[in-house]
Parts: C-alpha cells; structure tokens; sequence
C-alpha cells in the first residue's frame, strides 16, 4: 500500500536522487487512454498543464491506465461535486488501447520503496510543480526509465502511467473506431458509471 500522505507540500527530489536505486518494474501487455476524438492516442503532452510534465517543458508525456476503469475515472472524476457525467463528453472522446510492443521499465510508485526515493502518497495527489520536478528526475536518472507507474487519483486501486517520450518506439495504438457514447459502447459505459456512481445527462 502506498504511503499515508502527511500534511503540507511534498519535498522536491532529494539531492542524492541521482545516486539512489529506483524501484523499477517491467510492464507488458496493454494501457487504455480515454482521449478527444480528433486526437492520436498516442499524445505526449508538453503545456506542462499535467502532474507529471517535464518541468522544463523539453519532453512529452503520455497520461494512460492499466485498465479501463482507470482511464475513465481519471478522466470523468472531476470536478467532485458533479456525480454525472453528460452525452456530450462521452459523445467527443474515445477508449483506446495503446499495446505495449516491448516492455517498458517504469518507476514504481505504489510500494514499500516510495519512502527510500525520499517520497510518500503526496507526490500523485498535491501539486503538480513538485511532481514536475519528480518527473524530471526520473528521466535524468542513469537509469533512464521510460516513466512512472502511480495510483489513480481518483481511484486508487487503479494504476496509472505517466509515459516519457522516448517510450513512443514501444507502443502502438489501436484507435476506438467510435466515440465512448456510442450504442456499441452501452454496456461498457454502464459498467463503468455504475461502479463509480456516475449518472448520465
């Protein structure tokens, strides 16, 4: 189980962060992104809008789950006080899956290791600019992963990842032919509203 996250802002990386082991794990298989119609799946983003963007805005960074639950949720699950999600949300984005087409080695940062990095549960759920500059650690490290792979926020017994740039040779994307709130998704999409107790508008 990740950290308790203690209260104020969660330190930068440590000095040392260079010197340190990270808490690699290899990752096969499949990622889903829920993302706008008109966009590529494989998007890496650099407005440094995002937890986890490079904090100098030099390298992109993809945003996708383990599973699909994962990628809707951290898609629909703000803002917190709206426990509906509406047809034109659904209707411009879609569920695609992104096949890992040689296994990437990420940053783990849901294990016991998180306290030796000189880090707790803060780093995924405060602010983003110290996240940034974990990122950016990350990426400089002699390791050279190709990311991190963090608890949902809005889900925690999910798994998100955040991707570096330079892990696009290893994917490949297969695109949603139709949008999330299609009739050939219904039982998908009730499935999913159901288990986070989202209305549909």
């Amino acid at each position: 189980m990740p950290s308790s996250p203690r209260p104020g802002p969660h330190p930068g990386p440590p000095a040392d962060f260079a010197a340190r082991p990270l808490p690699l794990v290899t990752v096969g298989g499949k990622l889903y992104r829920v993302h706008r119609r008109q966009h590529n799946p494989l998007f890496f983003g650099k407005t440094g809008d995002n937890r986890f963007d490079d904090a100098l805005q030099k390298y992109g960074v993809l945003y996708a789950s383990m599973t699909e639950e994962g990628a809707f949720i951290e898609t629909f699950g703000e803002p917190l006080e709206v426990g509906f999600v509406t047809e034109a949300q659904l209707g411009a984005r879609k569920l695609s899956q992104i096949e890992i087409v040689k296994p990437l080695k990420l940053v783990d940062l849901d294990g016991r290791e998180l306290r030796r990095m000189g880090a707790d549960a803060r780093l995924f759920s405060g602010q983003h600019d110290v996240a940034q500059l974990w990122s950016r650690a990350a990426y400089d490290h002699p390791a050279a992963p190709d990311g991190l792979r963090y608890p949902a926020r809005h889900d925690p017994s999910q798994q998100a990842v955040a991707l570096f740039e330079r892990a696009r040779p290893r994917l490949r994307a297969r695109v949603a032919a139709e949008a999330l709130g299609a009739k050939s998704n219904a039982a998908r999409l009730a499935r999913l509203l159901e288990r986070y107790g989202l209305g549909l508008a």
